[in-house]
Parts: structure tokens; sequence; C-alpha cells
């Protein structure tokens, strides 16, 4: 992909830390004086995560825009937060307010397998999204299951594995270290 000077990172993988590593990109703009958003496919605004918290703090604005994880609701609440999801992605990237937006696990999004999503958000449409974006912003995008298109469109791509991990042991997640 061509760079125009805002760049397209990509953090996938089954491994912990995507997140993370997006996070540490969000400090370090912010840092240069970055104006920053994220905005949270997947998670829910009824619960608190403690990345929320400290990106808020320092004044960074962060939306969770999903339903959870669990996908505990009917389809049509996944359904109609993805889809108020990507109409504030469209408007937050074509806004030229930001010099970096976080898409947090939109690869998931576009990778559920329980419901039909390719008539609220598709391949095409992120693509699309990533060609129509002002020059100067840098988007990154997490997620499990980033797809072979968005991986060819990125200017960076990072696929994380998992090594080891102390759940595989029944090892409970520790407050603060929820990866």
């Amino acid at each position: 992909m061509q760079n125009r000077n805002g760049r397209v990172i990509v953090y996938t993988g089954d491994g912990k830390g995507k997140t993370t590593a997006a996070f540490g990109l969000v400090l370090r703009a912010v840092g240069r004086g970055m104006k920053v958003a994220v905005l949270q496919f997947i998670k829910s605004p009824e619960r608190t995560y403690g990345e929320q918290l400290a990106l808020r703090r320092l004044g960074i604005e962060v939306h969770q825009l999903g339903a959870g994880f669990t996908w505990t609701k009917t389809p049509d609440v996944h359904r109609q937060a993805l889809q108020r999801a990507w109409t504030l992605v469209k408007q937050y990237v074509h806004s030229g307010q930001y010099d970096m937006i976080v898409l947090d696990e939109l690869n998931n999004a576009l990778a559920i397998d329980r419901f039909p999503v390719d008539d609220i958000l598709s391949i095409e449409d992120v693509l699309e999204l990533i060609r129509t974006r002002p020059p100067s912003l840098h988007l990154v995008i997490t997620g499990r299951a980033a797809r072979p298109e968005l991986i060819a469109a990125a200017d960076i791509a990072t696929e994380m594995a998992l090594v080891k991990h102390d759940y595989e042991q029944g090892t409970a997640a520790a407050k603060g270290i929820e990866c």
C-alpha cells in the first residue's frame, strides 16, 4: 500500500496483546501532541475496563461501541451495536480532527460467525475507509482473524502468537493483568 504519511497498522493473531500494542502506539502519539480517538468494537459500555480509565485520564477519547464478548444478547442487539459503531467510525475518520484512530477489535467484528454482518460491515467497506481516509491519519486496527485483504492493505501488520499463558493451567486473570 502506498504510504500517504498516515499509516495503516494491523495487530492480529491468536496471541494476547493486540490491544495493548495499539495502546502503546496511542501513548507515543499523545506524547507527541497528536489527537487520538479509540473506538472499540465488541466491548460494551456496560462494563468498565482498566485501559479505558487510563486512556480517559490522559484525555484520550474512548468509545465502547459493542454489546459484549459473551454473545448472550440477541443477534439484533449485536447487529444494531455494529451498525452504530460503523456509522461513528466513518464520522470520526472523515472528520479530519484526529491524527490517529484505533479501531479496536474491528477484525473480530468482521469475523463474527454467530450472525450475518456483511450487510452492515464488509471487508470492502473497511478497505474503502482505508482508501478514503485523510492522508495524514494513522489508522490502527486490532483483533483476531484479520482478513488477508486487510493485511495486504496495511503498511504494517503484526501477527501475535501465544507462546505461554497461565490460564492454560486454570489460573484466572489478575486484576490489572487481564491479557
